[in-house]
């Protein structure tokens, strides 16, 4: 049997649009938008859902692409860093919550979901919330401030 016998072409709804894309029943989510629809925001990193980089928002729940199949997302609603329209996303410019930067749009996700999920999060359930993403360069610290200032900004409203 040929690799394309196991292909099937699905509409995935992606950043509110339909897409229609081809792929194997195996393929997880983030190979999919990677390199079948060319959305590289999400990043591989470990593969096994620990570090967080491949971060999506699917069905307003944050998710690690890499635990996906792609054929598991048909019918849902999936938002990439690319899709994305969020205000933590100039706070973490504002405060240089970034180095290196491939951590970046998964944390921005996560943040992103944990904002729309708890609108005043305490300390600790910010700290608590980020240990499901990895940072090897050290930006913790500013992550933590460009989610506060959303925050903060929020309550001035």
């Amino acid at each position: 049997m040929k690799t394309s016998e196991y292909k099937q072409s699905s509409m995935l709804r992606i950043n509110g649009e339909e897409t229609e894309v081809t792929f194997r029943m195996s393929d997880i989510l983030l190979d999919v938008l990677r390199n079948h629809l060319g959305l590289t925001g999400s990043k591989p990193g470990c593969l096994n859902g620990d570090c967080g980089a491949c971060t999506v928002i699917i069905d307003g729940i944050a998710q690690k692409s890499c635990l996906n199949l792609a054929v598991e997302s048909v019918g849902k609603e999936i938002v990439t860093i690319e899709g994305l329209n969020s205000p933590i996303q100039g706070a973490f410019v504002d405060y240089f919550a970034f180095q290196c930067g491939y951590c970046t749009p998964g944390f921005i996700m996560n943040c992103h979901a944990l904002l729309e999920s708890k609108k005043n999060p305490s300390d600790e359930k910010i700290t608590k919330w980020l240990e499901s993403n990895i940072c090897r360069c050290t930006s913790y610290l500013e992550i933590e401030k460009a989610v506060k200032s959303v925050i903060n900004f929020s309550r001035d409203d």
